[in-house]
């Protein structure tokens, strides 16, 4: 029997609690130590919430984009739209697919879906500066370090608990065909 297909589509509502569980088992805990994404050694406590998704997919601004298969929910990534550029964030994939294509496939859609869908020239995105192999796998697909900094909202346990002083967001820019 052939292996279906990945399909891609717009998160629901419904959909927030596998969202949720996705990023958490790709960025935290021994769970997301089987990818190479993780950020277990620098951060704890929680990636995302559901308040935080549900808002992102209500939003009409903006869309959370799911990669499935066979309704398995494999990825996903937020976009949101700005003036003249969207935002890519939220990207996860399940740490045990990491590795295998399935990163590329999905920001090349995410990368589509803004040029096509928004009409934007640029994707912006931030990464934790001392990501350095994750900074590299962006840069691979076209993305440029553009210098740029902003901090890192020590105190907000929204965003995890740093387990080191020296955390700071860089803003990656690609130009979009």
């Amino acid at each position: 029997m052939a292996e279906q297909a990945m399909t891609v589509r717009a998160a629901a509502p419904q959909d927030v609690p596998a969202i949720v569980a996705l990023v958490e088992s790709a960025y935290r805990g021994d769970s997301s130590r089987a990818g190479w994404t993780t950020e277990a050694d620098i951060l704890q406590g929680q990636r995302t919430d559901a308040e935080a998704v549900a808002a992102q997919v209500a939003d009409p601004d903006s869309v959370v984009l799911l990669a499935e298969r066979g309704g398995d929910l494999l990825a996903c990534c937020h976009l949101e739209r700005h003036d003249g550029y969207a935002y890519f964030g939220m990207f996860a994939v399940r740490p045990l697919l990491q590795g295998g294509g399935l990163g590329k496939a999905v920001i090349a859609e995410a990368e589509r879906f803004a040029a096509d869908e928004w009409g934007v020239p640029e994707m912006h995105m931030t990464v934790i500066s001392v990501r350095a192999e994750l900074i590299a796998w962006y840069e691979r697909r076209g993305y440029a370090r553009t210098g740029q900094t902003s901090p890192f909202p020590y105190g907000d346990e929204r965003f995890g608990l740093p387990q080191r002083d020296d955390l700071e967001f860089e803003l990656l820019v690609k130009k979009l065909p």
